[in-house]
C-alpha cells in the first residue's frame, strides 16, 4: 500500500523543510464553539467558522518556520455566497422553464413506464446541468482562498480562467467515464496543470511538468482492486454451476463472495493510494520561478491509518456522549409507562424530557462529530502531508518579490451554494 520513500535529491541546492505545529485541543474547541454558533444562528455564521479554522490551520503550517496567513473574511465569504445565490436562482430557473417548455418536469407525477422515464431524464438532465457549476465553483474557491493566501509577507494568486476550466473538466470527466476510468490520469493531471500554470507565489509563476502517463504508477492498487472484483465475479459465476456444498452453495462461490467483499474494501484502499501517490508524482514535477522544487512523501498506509483510527476514535467519542443521554430517556420513558414508585411524575413532562434529551443527544452528536473529525482525521492528515514536503533550492525565495492583490468579488459563493465548500 505504500511506496518506497526516497529523500531529496542531492542535485538540489538548500532544502526547506516544512513543519506543521497546531494541537488537537485547540482545534477541537474552535470547532465545536464555531459549530454551535453555526446552529444557533441557523447557519449564517458558517462563513465565519471557516474563516476562523482557516486562520488557525493556515497559521499552523510552518515552511522554513514561518507561518502561513489567511486574510480573507467571513463578510466577503457571506456576500460572494449571497450573490451566487441569486445567480444560480436564475440560471436554475431558466434551465426548468427549457425542460418545462419541452414537456419535461420532475415533479410531473405518474406511475406510467413513460412517466417514470420521463422524469428520471429529467433528474439526468438537472444533474448535467449542475455538475458544470461544480468545477467552476472549485476553481472560483482556490482563486479566493490563494489571494487571501500570504506566506513570509508575500501573497500568493490564481489567474481568471474559471470558464477553461469547467469545459476542460467536463470534456475530461465525460472521458473518463467512457472509459471507465482508464483515463483518470489524464483528467488529473491536465486539470492540475491548468490550475498550476496559472498559480502565482508573488513575482513568481508555479509550473507543473511531467506528462499525465506517469500518474498510473500511482493506479496500482485500483488494478489489484479490480483484478480481485473480477476474479470474484468469475469465481461466483463459475460456482453457480456447481452443486451446492453444506452450506448452500459450492467453495468456489463462497470464494467467490469472499474476493468481492475484498475487492469492494481494496478499492477504498486504491482510491486514497491513487490521492497520495499523485500527489507525491506531480509535486515532484512541480517547479515555482527559477529552479525552486519540491519534493514530497506522503504514505499511503500512513493516510489510511489516520482515517480508520480517526473514524474509530470519532465513533467510540460520540457514543460517549450520545448513550448515557439514550438510557436516561429509556428509563424516563419506562416510568412514564408505569413504574409506580415514580408515578408522582407527570408523563407530560417526562415526554418532553424525552424530546430534548433526544434533541441533545442529535444535535450534540452533530457537533462532535465534526469537532472530532478534524482533530482525528482532518488535523493529522493536513500534519502528515505537510511535514513529508521539502522546498529545495529555498534560497531563490529570496529573489520573488510582492505581487498585487487580487479581488475575488464572489469569494467562494458558489462553492458554498452548492455545497462544496463546506470543508476547510
Amino acid at each position: 500500500m505504500s511506496d518506497t520513500d526516497t529523500g531529496p535529491s542531492s542535485a538540489f541546492g538548500d532544502a526547506l523543510e516544512a513543519q506543521y505545529d497546531g494541537e488537537g485541543g485547540p482545534l477541537f474547541w474552535l470547532a465545536l464553539k464555531t459549530g454551535f454558533l453555526t446552529l444557533i444562528t441557523l447557519g449564517i455564521y458558517r462563513f465565519w467558522a471557516k474563516t476562523r479554522i482557516r486562520r488557525y490551520l493556515w497559521s499552523s503550517i510552518r515552511p522554513g518556520g514561518s507561518p502561513f496567513e489567511y486574510t480573507g473574511t467571513g463578510l466577503e465569504m457571506l456576500l460572494g455566497f449571497l450573490l451566487a445565490v441569486v445567480v444560480l436562482a436564475v440560471y436554475l430557473g431558466v434551465f426548468q422553464l427549457i425542460l418545462f417548455a419541452v414537456g419535461l418536469s420532475m415533479f410531473s407525477g405518474g406511475t406510467t413506464d413513460a412517466a417514470i422515464m420521463a422524469q428520471m431524464a429529467t433528474s439526468l438532465l438537472s444533474f448535467a446541468a449542475v455538475a458544470p457549476l461544480l468545477f467552476f465553483a472549485r476553481y472560483r474557491a482556490r482563486r479566493y482562498q490563494l489571494a487571501r493566501t500570504r506566506w513570509r509577507g508575500i501573497r500568493f494568486g490564481i489567474e481568471k480562467g474559471a470558464l477553461g476550466y469547467t469545459w476542460r473538466a467536463v470534456f475530461y470527466a465525460i472521458a473518463t467515464l467512457l472509459s471507465f476510468g482508464l483515463l483518470l490520469p489524464l483528467m488529473t493531471f491536465r486539470l492540475e496543470k491548468y490550475m498550476i500554470d496559472r498559480t502565482y507565489y508573488g513575482t513568481a509563476r508555479f509550473q507543473q511538468h511531467g506528462r499525465w502517463t506517469m500518474l498510473y504508477r500511482a493506479m496500482r492498487q485500483v488494478f489489484i482492486a479490480l483484478a480481485i472484483l473480477i476474479a470474484g465475479a468469475a469465481c461466483s459465476g463459475f460456482g453457480t454451476m456447481l452443486p451446492p456444498g453444506p452450506l448452500g452453495y459450492s467453495f468456489l462461490s463462497g470464494l467467490g463472495m469472499v474476493l468481492l467483499a475484498v475487492g469492494y474494501v481494496w478499492i477504498f484502499i486504491g482510491a486514497v493510494s491513487y490521492s497520495v501517490q499523485s500527489f507525491r508524482l506531480m509535486a515532484a514535477e512541480k517547479e515555482l520561478g527559477n529552479g525552486i522544487r519540491f519534493d514530497a512523501q506522503p504514505r499511503t498506509g500512513s493516510v489510511i491509518g489516520i482515517y480508520i483510527g480517526g473514524t474509530m476514535l470519532l465513533g467510540l467519542c460520540v457514543m460517549a456522549l450520545v448513550i448515557p443521554l439514550i438510557i436516561v430517556a429509556f428509563v424516563l420513558v419506562l416510568a412514564s409507562g408505569g413504574f409506580e414508585q415514580l408515578a408522582f411524575m407527570n408523563q407530560e413532562v417526562v415526554g418532553l424530557g424525552v424530546v430534548i434529551l433526544t434533541s441533545i443527544a442529535y444535535v450534540g452528536s452533530i457537533l462532535m462529530a465534526g469537532a472530532l473529525a478534524a482533530c482525528f482525521i482532518t488535523q493529522p492528515i493536513l500534519r502528515h502531508y505537510i511535514e513529508t514536503l521539502t522546498i529545495l533550492n529555498a534560497g531563490r525565495l529570496d529573489l520573488i518579490t510582492q505581487r498585487e492583490r487580487d479581488e475575488v468579488v464572489d469569494a467562494e459563493g458558489f462553492a458554498d451554494a452548492l455545497d462544496i465548500g463546506a470543508g476547510f
